[in-house]
């Protein structure tokens, strides 16, 4: 079987087990917790490690790690999984963000080719001289939609991946369809589409449009459960019931974009207004609501296990 590569090393895909394809170990605004004390590293190590232990006590085995580069802290998510006693394979990424740095504007007179090899040096040579290699590209396009500056980004992915062969997953704002736009661009740079996660997909119930997603080829990320604020669970689950029975099970997988560290808000605010935004959510409530729905558990299998598998066991440079 193929390897995918995680902070530990290359784990064969048939041993990824329940994966959880769009999580975060730590989410901080770049640069502050480098310039002022507002970081505990040890504490918020140990928190983090326990809350992969929480996880792994629940059945999950794998969870992917979509922190973009202008965001990611390899250094904390290695002694985050080794704190925790290996609990669960972690697997980071390479990519962008949609609030694209200066550093890489279409202004600095960097080449899409130029970020494309930054890309795909993660995945082939290693994060700066952390030892982790990349397993996957993350890149994103929220309500702005496909600026030139973003166009960029899902470019330099697009070539990263044809180099390495490693899976895209995406970030996306489904109310304005731009899913279907970052595929218009993947396709154009010859990407199998079946090789990309449409992320965020979730968000909407708007079963049309994750139907044509879904028609072109791409998984889709049903991954922000938790997140109430933007769709409650009950609308989250009704949606994948409803898509499983129109035939979508196996392009479909689960998530919460959730962080062990999430520095955006005061973890009280946290607390009281997501209170279900964490890993444990799925395994805990989610899986026995989609049961409740309807969906069988050869269904969930697929969603949370084999679906993942397939996301990572096709590879190859094309």
């Amino acid at each position: 079987m193929p390897t995918v590569n995680t902070v530990t090393g290359p784990v064969d895909t048939k041993d990824l087990g329940f994966t959880l394809m769009h999580e975060h170990i730590i989410v901080h605004s770049p640069g502050v917790k480098e310039n002022f004390p507002v970081f505990d590293r040890a504490a918020e190590a140990d928190a983090a490690a326990q809350k992969l232990k929480d996880a792994a006590q629940r059945g999950v085995k794998t969870l992917v790690d979509l922190t973009v580069a202008d965001w990611r802290d390899i250094p904390f998510v290695k002694d985050v999984v080794k704190r925790s006693g290996n609990a669960l394979n972690v697997i980071v990424a390479t990519g962008i963000y949609w609030e694209v740095p200066h550093y890489f504007s279409a202004q600095s007179g960097r080449s899409i080719e130029f970020i494309a090899d930054l890309f795909a040096g993660d995945i082939t040579n290693g994060i700066m001289d952390t030892g982790v290699k990349a397993g996957i590209i993350k890149c994103a396009t929220d309500e702005p939609g496909v600026t030139p500056d973003v166009e960029r980004i899902l470019r330099a992915s697009a070539k990263a991946h044809r180099k390495t062969g490693v899976p895209i997953s995406t970030h996306t704002h489904p109310k304005s369809e731009v899913g279907l736009k970052q595929q218009d661009v993947f396709d154009s740079e010859g990407v199998d589409l079946s090789r990309v996660v449409i992320g965020h997909s979730g968000d909407t119930e708007d079963t049309g449009y994750l139907k044509k997603l879904c028609d072109r080829g791409s998984f889709i990320g049903m991954d922000r459960f938790g997140i109430d604020i933007f769709l409650p669970t009950a609308n989250r689950v009704a949606t994948i019931a409803k898509m499983c029975g129109m035939g979508y099970a196996g392009q479909m997988v689960l998530s919460h974009d959730a962080a062990c560290h999430f520095a955006w808000a005061e973890p009280a605010l946290m607390k009281n207004v997501v209170p279900n935004w964490h890993f444990n959510h799925i395994p805990d409530d989610v899986l026995p609501a989609l049961r409740a729905a309807g969906v069988s558990d050869e269904m969930i299998t697929q969603m949370t296990v084999d679906n993942p598998r397939r996301v990572f066991e096709r590879q190859g440079a094309y």
